[in-house]
């Protein structure tokens, strides 16, 4: 994926709700029509699954905050989902990282160390 352009970023000052890689930056603006777009983008087709997943984050991030680590986020879906398979049955739903699709999907800021370049992760 290209380096962000800070400039066109600048540019952008209609679009105060997104971070300099367009994702949300707030909650207010999400939709599940907007979470639907974010989906296709990502190449995922929205099931009941996938929904459930979703709304899981968006209510820890409401009750919780912003997670410290992606880490924390994963041990709190393997928690939630260990009876279906835990990190294996997320994987099935987002292939490129339980973390890093669902949060873009829902709508919520990547917690910190969910992504580095150098490490070969999907971004």
């Amino acid at each position: 994926m290209p380096g962000t352009d800070i400039n066109s970023y600048i540019n952008r000052q209609w679009d105060i709700n997104s971070d300099p890689e367009g994702r949300l930056a707030e909650l207010e603006p999400w939709s599940e029509e907007r979470a639907l777009e974010l989906a296709h983008q990502e190449s995922i087709e929205m099931s009941e699954e996938h929904w459930d997943v979703i709304h899981f984050l968006r209510e820890r991030y409401l009750q919780e905050g912003q997670a410290r680590s992606g880490r924390k986020v994963v041990e709190a879906l393997e928690r939630r989902y260990a009876g279906k398979g835990g990190k294996r049955y997320l994987y099935t739903l987002f292939p490129h990282g339980p973390v890093t699709q669902a949060s873009i999907i829902a709508g919520l800021p990547l917690p910190a160390y969910t992504t580095d370049p150098s490490f070969g992760s999907s971004e």
